[in-house]
């Protein structure tokens, strides 16, 4: 499969030809302001809660191609109001899609859409693709003793987990998070895109080398094969 970066959360996993797209938010990242938007295709688009560093560009991209969305019942309900085309699942719940299940798992974390209603609990996913990859995408989540519950139901090839701290885990968190989910390799999210959110590369990158990970800061716009 492969995985292209767009900033903050936002990543295109290529999945036996189907383009799946995590919490689009890109014309809002000043750090993405070489990435065209319009130039993004997707089958299905993941969204793990609706604050609007996830959900910024949904409407827009999910207008012009069609893909369908997985979303928590709440952000289901929402947006299937507007017309678009959603599953509503929630915690605990697989769901099967064209290139693999959809596992989705507890994130300790807020949740609203953009205009202030209520958008249920934040998500996280983990993929089992047909491919034979199985992958966590974290979402927002803090540290939480639920991870811990990956671990006993999966066998991780990779893990994107948030490190920039202010709002989600940092690197320390992070790190304890990928032993407690079962993950050596990881890609680093939500981060450097606004200042509280900028952290330190050579350093995030030497304390998951001491903690024997290996920690992927992808720059925005890479792809990558995994």
């Amino acid at each position: 499969m492969q995985l292209t970066y767009f900033g903050h959360s936002c990543f295109l996993a290529t999945i036996d030809g189907v383009r799946v797209l995590f919490d689009p938010f890109i014309s809002g990242n000043p750090l993405a302001k070489d990435v065209n938007v319009n130039a993004i295709e997707a089958d299905f688009i993941l969204l793990s809660h609706g604050h609007g560093d996830h959900v910024g560009d949904f409407e827009s991209i999910a207008t012009r191609t069609g893909a369908k969305f997985l979303a928590i019942a709440e952000i289901a309900g929402y947006y299937g109001a507007k017309g678009f085309d959603g599953i509503g699942a929630n915690l605990g719940g697989k769901v099967e899609l064209p290139f693999g299940t959809v596992h989705c798992v507890a994130a300790a974390h807020s949740s609203s859409l953009p205009d202030g209603t209520y958008g249920g609990v934040a998500m996280g996913f983990v993929i089992k693709t047909k491919e034979g990859k199985t992958f966590y995408f974290a979402g927002d989540t803090a540290l939480t003793y639920d991870l811990k519950l990956i671990k006993e139901r999966h066998q991780l090839d990779f893990a994107l987990l948030p490190i920039g701290d202010h709002y989600t885990m940092g690197i320390s968190d992070a790190l304890v998070a990928a032993d407690w989910v079962g993950a050596t390799e990881l890609i680093g999210m939500h981060y450097d895109t606004f200042p509280p959110l900028v952290i330190d590369h050579a350093a995030a990158q030497a304390e998951a080398q001491a903690a024997g990970k290996n920690l992927r800061l992808l720059r925005i716009g890479e792809t990558v094969e995994l």
